[in-house]
């Protein structure tokens, strides 16, 4: 073989095994260069934030981010407040949070922003030290809602009780505040028998709970609750004592998991928005924000659907009632 031709295999074989190393070398640096948002839910592995996560996914997906969710195995602010305080010494660029406690985050937060991390939090309107909020409802609303179905199922007056996912659980409270107030100005005949019961995220406490409640109050007629295990907590123990359709119990649930409960009648209707939406929202409004966009000027979520903006809080109208006869429609 001539010398000529032997360098000119030589440099089309250097090009060849080069130009997949390039373009290694080069996916490898966008990858490195993808905003890095982390999404940190209040409780990992339940229902309602296994479907968050499927809207993080989709997030990173099409979005270019290297996003993630994390959370702790259980509802306990202190869990999350590490979490926080681990994702700000690997200098993340964007933390997405449904808080446990919104006083308890405050600290980290602020340490986070100073760093130059971006902070978007989720059913937590008031909290302090965020960057924005971003809900899939009008809480008051939301909050009326409830109060609504409960005396759709119950009637306008009796015994009743509430469940929340936690007692510093920002925005469980706040529907609990509305909607105890909703109930003094349009339902005065209802009766609140305790202070609100804080069993939403643990379903067997729930079940455990409502049998206590069933015990002291044999006349209670409803329960509405907030987070999405407390439902059907309630819901198992009124089919333990033969109650099912006797006292009602609405609230927060996942369609997939409050089906068997509607269709038999142990639970009277669910309220919620859907989860994976409020996943994709915080991404896509974190990559906004740290590519420079302003809250001011956003109209809408692409995917999700029109906003609006009040300060640092960003809202989207997604409310829907879950019923025995729709709950298989909604595909989650």
């Amino acid at each position: 073989m001539h010398n000529r031709m032997k360098v000119t295999l030589l440099v089309l074989l250097a090009a060849l095994i080069a130009t997949p190393m390039a373009f290694s070398q080069g996916q490898a640096a966008a990858a490195d260069d993808a905003y890095e948002v982390v999404t940190v839910v209040k409780i990992t592995g339940i229902p309602w934030f296994n479907r968050l996560e499927e809207g993080v996914v989709q997030a990173k997906k099409d979005l270019g981010l290297n996003a993630y969710q994390i959370g702790p195995a259980d509802a306990d602010p202190a869990q999350q407040v590490k979490m926080v305080e681990d994702l700000i010494s690997k200098d993340v660029d964007a933390i997405c949070i449904t808080p446990n406690d919104a006083t308890a985050l405050e600290p980290v937060f602020k340490k986070a922003r100073e760093q130059g991390i971006l902070i978007l939090t989720h059913e937590s309107p008031d909290q302090a030290g965020k960057d924005v909020d971003i809900e899939l409802i009008d809480n008051v609303d939301f909050a009326k809602r409830s109060w609504d179905m409960l005396v759709e199922g119950m009637g306008t007056s009796g015994k009743y009780a509430i469940f929340v996912g936690g007692l510093t659980v920002p925005l469980h409270n706040v529907w609990a505040d509305e909607g105890i107030k909703y109930a003094q100005e349009t339902y005065p005949d209802l009766e609140l028998v305790t202070s609100r019961i804080p069993c939403g995220e643990d379903q067997e406490l729930a079940k455990q709970k409502t049998l206590e409640l069933l015990k002291t109050y044999p006349d209670l007629k409803g329960i509405v609750g907030f987070g999405s295990l407390g439902p059907p907590g309630a819901a198992q123990a009124l089919k333990e004592k033969g109650l099912a359709g006797k006292v009602t119990v609405v609230g927060t649930v996942i369609p997939g998991h409050a089906a068997p409960y509607l269709k038999e009648g142990s639970l009277t209707k669910g309220i919620l928005w859907d989860p994976k939406d409020a996943g994709y929202a915080l991404n896509w409004v974190a990559k906004y924000m740290l590519e420079g966009g302003s809250i001011a000027d956003l109209k809408e979520v692409p995917g999700i659907g029109a906003v609006t903006v009040d300060g640092d809080v960003i809202k989207v109208d997604a409310m829907v009632d879950i019923t025995k006869e729709n709950v298989d429609s909604f595909g989650f």
